[in-house]
C-alpha cells in the first residue's frame, strides 16, 4: 500500500506541477530519495553531485562541534541581521551538535488520523518525516546528529539527523542550507527532505525579534517565494516536475525568561492548524563555556 501512495503521489505532482529546469532554479536541486528507504541512504550521492566530502558526523561537544549552518551571517541582508539575534539562538544554528533537544507535540484533533495514515503507511518504511503521534513518543527527547558536508574548505550543506531516543527510529532526516532565490530580496534558509524520486524543499524567511528571537516562517506566496515545493526528480535529470504545497510553517527560537533556549513549532495545512511542536533546547556545558571564552 505504501509504494502505491507514493507513486500516487509522484503521478499528482506531474499532472499538476510545473515543469523546472534545474540549472536555472537552483534551489529546487537537492537530494533524491531510493524508492524502498529514505534515512540517511542518500548523503553520499548528494556529497558527489555537490563536489564535497563528507565530514565526521558531530554529536554533542568537542573538537568535532557544527552547525546546520557555517554562519548565520550568511543569512544577513535587508530585514535580517545575524548579530542582533540572542547568543544562545545564534550558537545553536551554528554549534547544534551541541544541543540536546527534549520536545512536546500536540495534534489537531481532526489531523491526527490523517498523521497516523502517514507514519504508517509512508514514514516508519521510509525512515523519513515520522512526525511523532504523541508526546509519549518523545518522553526520553531526541538525539541530534550534524553530518555536514564541505567543500575546499566551506561547508556547503549539512545533514540533520534526528532520532527518538528510547527507539532509535529516525524522525527527520534533511539537508540544510542557505540558498539565494532569484529575484529575492534577502537569502533564506532552505531544507531538502529526501523523499523516493524527488524531495520536499522547504524555504525559509529568516526575522530577528526585539528580543533576540529568531523567526523563521514558510506560508503561501507565489513562486520562489519562502514555502514548501514537492519536486519529482532522477539523478542526473536537468528538467523536472515541481509544485507548491499549501503548508506553512514558523519557527520560533527564543530564550525564555529563566534564560532556557526554547522552540515554538507551528505547521499548518493552508488555514487549518495541523500540529505544534515544543522544544527544550539543552546546550553542553563544556561547548557553552568554549563558545563564550572564544566571544571575550
Amino acid at each position: 500500500m505504501g509504494p502505491l501512495v507514493d507513486a500516487t503521489t509522484r503521478l499528482w505532482v506531474r499532472a499538476t506541477g510545473r515543469t523546472v529546469d534545474l540549472d536555472h532554479d537552483r534551489w529546487l536541486r537537492g537530494p533524491v530519495g531510493d524508492v524502498a528507504h529514505v534515512g540517511d541512504d542518500w548523503l553520499d550521492a548528494e556529497a558527489d553531485r555537490l563536489g564535497a566530502q563528507v565530514a565526521a558526523p558531530a554529536v554533542g561537544h568537542g573538537a568535532s562541534v557544527r552547525g546546520l549552518l557555517a554562519t548565520m551571517a550568511d543569512l544577513d541582508g535587508p530585514g535580517f541581521v545575524a548579530a542582533t539575534l540572542a547568543p544562545p539562538v545564534r550558537r545553536f544554528y551554528e554549534r547544534t551538535s551541541a544541543w540536546r533537544l527534549d520536545a512536546w507535540v500536540g495534534w489537531a484533533p481532526w489531523a491526527w488520523p490523517f498523521g497516523w495514515a502517514v507514519s504508517a503507511l509512508f514514514a516508519r518504511r521510509l525512515d523519513q518525516l515520522a512526525l511523532p503521534l504523541r508526546s509519549l513518543d518523545l518522553a526520553h527527547g531526541m538525539s541530534s546528529t550534524v553530518t555536514p558536508l564541505d567543500r575546499d574548505g566551506q561547508q556547503v550543506g549539512a545533514l540533520w539527523l534526528r532520532r527518538l531516543r528510547r527507539t532509535g527510529r529516525i524522525v527527520f532526516s534533511g539537508l540544510y542550507g542557505v540558498v539565494a532565490v532569484p529575484g529575492a530580496e534577502a537569502p533564506v534558509v532552505r531544507v531538502a527532505f529526501p523523499l523516493p524520486r524527488g524531495r520536499l524543499v522547504v524555504l525559509l524567511r529568516p526575522r530577528a525579534g526585539a528580543d533576540g528571537s529568531l523567526v523563521l516562517t514558510s506560508g503561501a506566496g507565489r513562486w520562489g517565494d519562502p514555502g514548501a515545493y514537492l519536486v519529482v526528480d532522477h539523478p542526473g535529470v536537468r528538467r523536472v516536475r515541481a509544485r507548491r504545497i499549501p503548508v506553512h510553517e514558523e519557527f520560533r527560537v527564543f530564550v525564555d525568561p529563566e534564560g532556557v533556549l526554547r522552540t515554538d513549532h507551528r505547521l499548518d495545512l493552508g488555514p487549518l492548524p495541523v500540529l505544534r511542536l515544543h522544544y527544550r533546547l539543552t546546550e553542553a556545558v563544556e561547548a557553552a563555556s568554549g563558545s563564550r571564552d572564544r566571544d571575550v
